[in-house]
């Protein structure tokens, strides 16, 4: 009986040793409602990347380790994604990739800065998400910045009266503001500033307020449910002002809502097309075949992983405390090309591409920054 006692003892001290083994990583995006395809890319690229690193038995400091993924659903909705993220720190989640919507990316930072843990958001592109001061948020795209300039720049040199819509989120004002700027630095005219939300889907009231500016381009802040109703509007109104928006409609889902009328419609989206990518013809066949097609930010979210990950095997350790300040000096060659962070936790040399649809695909046109190829 004083054997068996003993076994069991070692046996119980054996499965507790295991459940230590397991480093838990959480996911966070919308995975329904309206932006669930856009959620389900990023917590895609999660899975594969962890189970692409699982598969090659990780040690930290000599320990073999298993790491899980917990993804969890914040519906695009600031006040969900603090819930959710407090889940995720409370069931001893040790660093979160996320948040696709910088609405949520933003108040969901604090409960990650709070618990001391690291964030890295494969989409969240508000320059305000990384200005905070904490130092647990990092992004693997250009920031709206980088980004609103292009767009304002493209827009300014191809017309010389431009409107604009946002739909209020962090996400989208912000990309407008910074649009608002490049445009007037360019020399060309804000001739209309309008506002919806990211429920809305009848835009008709908006538009037709514009079409009497007489726009040359109208410049749209949002996410692909609104961008296709409101280029599907836009021609019924015969609002004829070049369409142009961010990466949140720059999808596969907003040709397939959009329809004929996506044709000629410019998108911009931070990084590199993924044909141009180092690592995306390799990773865009290993997706294709776990997931099916890509959408935008599977391989943001895959090099997240990576990264978040890959400072912890440095540091030899899932303590955040030891493993953030491997964070702060990482670099890797990623799918998406180099990978390091400024001081804020920004990538460096964030590059941004233009694309229009043209034969219902979006073809890449011009990329401004970056290093092509490297």
């Amino acid at each position: 009986m004083h054997r068996l006692a003993s076994a069991l003892i070692l046996a119980v001290a054996s499965m507790a040793a295991i459940a230590d083994e397991v480093v838990k990583i959480g996911c966070v995006a919308p995975l329904t409602g309206p932006q669930a395809h856009l959620g389900k890319d990023i917590e895609n690229g999660c899975r594969l990347a962890v189970e692409e690193i699982n598969a090659r038995g990780p040690q930290l400091g000599g320990t073999p380790v298993k790491f899980e993924l917990l993804a969890e659903d914040d519906q695009a909705d600031p006040k969900t994604a603090t819930v959710v993220g407090q889940k995720l720190v409370d069931s001893g989640a040790r660093g979160v990739v996320g948040h696709l919507n910088s609405g949520a990316s933003i108040p969901a930072s604090r409960i990650y800065a709070d618990a001391g843990i690291a964030q890295v958001s494969p989409a969240s592109t508000a320059v305000a998400y990384t200005h905070q001061g904490f130092k647990t948020t990092y992004r693997l795209m250009a920031n709206d910045s980088q980004q609103g300039k292009a767009l304002g720049q493209y827009a300014a040199k191809i017309g010389k009266r431009v409107a604009v819509v946002d739909d209020r989120t962090a996400y989208g004002q912000g990309l407008i503001d910074e649009v608002v700027k490049a445009v007037k630095a360019a020399g060309a005219e804000i001739v209309g500033r309008e506002f919806t939300t990211d429920k809305s889907t009848d835009f008709t009231a908006i538009l037709t307020t514009l079409k009497g500016k007489r726009p040359d381009v109208l410049v749209f802040g949002g996410m692909d449910p609104q961008a296709a109703p409101m280029v599907r509007q836009m021609g019924t109104l015969g609002l004829k002002a070049q369409f142009l928006g961010g990466d949140g409609m720059q999808s596969s889902e907003f040709l397939k809502l959009a329809g004929t009328l996506a044709e000629g419609v410019i998108g911009s989206s931070p990084g590199l097309p993924i044909e141009q990518m180092p690592g995306g013809e390799a990773f865009t066949k290993r997706y294709n075949e776990r997931f099916g097609k890509i959408q935008i930010y599977a391989p943001f979210a895959y090099d997240a992983t990576q990264v978040l990950i890959g400072a912890m095997v440095n540091a030899g350790s899932a303590d955040p405390a030891k493993y953030l300040p491997e964070l702060a000096k990482f670099r890797m060659d990623g799918v998406i090309g180099p990978i390091a962070f400024d001081e804020r936790g920004d990538l460096k040399d964030g590059p941004v591409t233009l694309y229009q649809v043209q034969q219902g695909r979006w073809v890449p046109i011009e990329t401004v920054g970056g290093q092509p190829g490297s």
